[in-house]
């Protein structure tokens, strides 16, 4: 608070200091991320988006937060004992990231910065504690914060994730979109899609995009294979 308190914001996004939107590569490798926003109404869990992660041997970050964690703890074991997933910081409450209390799809955000230290490090213990080592990644609820947020955030140690794809629109796509939108993404992207909606299409979209992506010469990385 008393370094951040009285600073205020000029942008408001998914951009800022210290954010991370895409790899730092232009070859065809893309980073599938998917978010688990807990909650009301999205404390589901998609099986059969991982079950074929898993049978492809499909590597991905997980953005989980501290609500979808306390409702699926026997899920959240299994997915933190894989190689083949990264564990990743969603946030204790699933709030914007915002020193002003600014609203992003109708949630409004944090309003001051300590609260913003409060929404990061909530579920960083947490992890930390159930991982036994911090998470790398943190991105915000609705993926917006302002460049104070941002400059908390990287302070804090953490790296501040958005996207250059939103692969499933908030988990609203149909199949087809999915499809499309993330057979379309280009080399360096990362996709963003979610993992808490079995009802929509992302696993079903994603299960059509990924052999046409591999079959093209893409290959899917985790966030700390190319972020060092």
């Amino acid at each position: 608070m008393a370094r951040y308190g009285r600073l205020r914001p000029h942008t408001w996004g998914f951009g800022g200091p210290g954010v991370v939107r895409d790899l730092p590569t232009s070859h065809r490798v893309i980073a599938l991320t998917f978010d688990a926003c807990g909650g009301p109404g999205g404390s589901r869990y998609d099986q059969a988006l991982i079950s074929f992660l898993r049978r492809r041997e499909v590597p991905a970050t997980l953005f989980l937060n501290s609500r979808w964690i306390d409702v699926h703890p026997i899920a959240f074991r299994q997915l933190a004992a894989e190689p083949l997933f990264e564990i990743a910081n969603h946030g204790t409450r699933h709030l914007p990231l915002s020193v002003t209390g600014q609203s992003a799809y109708g949630i409004a955000g944090t309003r001051n910065a300590g609260q913003v230290y409060d929404e990061v490090a909530g579920n960083q213990a947490k992890l930390t504690r159930l991982l036994g080592v911090p998470p790398r990644f943190f991105r915000a609820g609705t993926a917006y914060s302002d460049d104070v947020a941002a400059r908390i955030v990287s302070a804090m140690g953490d790296r501040l994730v958005t996207f250059s794809v939103n692969g499933d629109g908030g988990a609203t796509f149909t199949p087809g979109q999915v499809r499309s939108t993330v057979t379309g993404a280009p080399g360096g992207s990362v996709v963003i899609c979610h993992m808490n909606h079995p009802e929509s299409g992302t696993a079903q979209g994603i299960a059509a995009a990924v052999p046409r992506l591999l079959a093209s010469g893409f290959r899917f990385v985790r966030l700390s294979d190319e972020l060092r």
